[in-house]
């Protein structure tokens, strides 16, 4: 049928524009899911090896050279987080040891695995490694096993470092999504890759103050150099689909910490995190300076949960805990 109306001409060739933009938009944004996504698995190939444990397989990373430390990263990461929050260290000139966490990436999900498990499975891994003793550090959920580990393995552990720790706090609630928008992000978000990405790319701010619990607004007045990190931390995230059991296992143990036996402890032992995180680990690193014998406590005014702007002074001060620690030990 000829289209004699010029508007209704206009109005149907208008309708096509848009359904062929949309329909090559769609086709752009699939090739550049599928980019990433194989961009995020090819960054991660060969990097890693596999140790047997009692307690199931643990992917494993290092880097550096020196001293040896455990580094155990947080939700949403694996070995591939663990070596970039231990990169500073590196440069300080430690071996950082890299594992993946309990369903995070290559490692096993040991049924009924716990903290504790976690904990046991780190000693293990140690063991095969051949290093009698070493430092841990436990970032963010990664405290609760690095925790257990001081508890369970004093002859192992040489010293602690709970970096905002999402461990127990007298009277702090049970850690929700504050809106809607949060909560839909951890519900769907952390379940797709595809939706996961399709979020960093069109809500970064969102995911950036609900994944990383951190203000948006310090992120995009840092220098660039601290923007690309923060970004990083969020992107390498992906894919998801290889982190989900480690995703579940810390939706279970970190949203409401258990009690941890804090007063066991006998390692040397620093509680570090940011007033502003808004996973409240201020409170938590208190609770563990208050509780642990003799721990030291690092706390900055700002810096979210991934102490931005302050990466420089933290690890600094990290490294000089460290080695006082070794010292006293005669192992500096």
């Amino acid at each position: 049928m000829a289209l004699a109306d010029p508007m209704r001409r206009r109005t149907v060739l208008a309708l096509a524009a848009a359904s062929l933009a949309a329909a090559m938009g769609a086709g752009l944004a699939a090739d550049g899911f599928r980019r990433d996504l194989a961009a995020a698995r090819q960054r991660l190939a060969g990097r890693s090896r596999l140790v047997d444990t009692r307690h199931g397989r643990i992917e494993l990373a290092e880097a550096g050279s020196g001293p040896p430390l455990l580094m155990i990263h947080g939700t949403g990461g694996g070995f591939d987080q663990a070596l970039a929050f231990g990169a500073p260290l590196v440069a300080l000139g430690w071996r950082v040891i890299a594992p993946s966490r309990i369903g995070y990436l290559a490692s096993d999900y040991p049924p009924g695995a716990t903290p504790d498990t976690e904990a046991d499975g780190l000693a293990d891994l140690l063991a095969a490694l051949g290093i009698d003793r070493a430092p841990v550090i436990g970032g963010s959920a990664g405290a609760l096993p690095a925790i257990a580990f001081a508890i369970r393995h004093p002859d192992r552990c040489a010293a602690l470092v709970a970096l905002v720790p999402a461990a127990f706090a007298p009277g702090r609630p049970p850690v929700r999504p504050p809106t809607p928008l949060a909560r839909a992000i951890i519900e769907h978000g952390l379940k797709s890759d595809l939706l996961f990405w399709l979020g960093i790319r069109l809500a970064p701010d969102a995911m950036i103050g609900t994944l990383l619990a951190t203000d948006p607004a310090l992120v995009a007045a840092a220098p660039a150099a601290e923007q690309a990190r923060v970004h990083a931390i969020l992107r390498d995230i992906l894919p998801v689909s290889d982190r989900a059991r480690g995703f579940a296992h810390d939706a279970r143990f970190a949203a409401d910490p258990p009690r941890q036996a804090l007063e066991r402890i006998r390692a040397p032992t620093l509680s570090v995190s940011m007033e502003d995180d808004r996973f409240e680990t201020a409170a938590a690193a208190r609770h563990i300076a208050a509780s642990v014998p003799g721990a030291e406590l690092l706390l900055f005014p700002t810096g979210g949960h991934v102490w931005v702007g302050r990466e420089a002074a933290l690890f600094a001060g990290v490294d000089a805990f460290l080695r006082r620690a070794l010292q006293k030990e005669g192992r500096s």
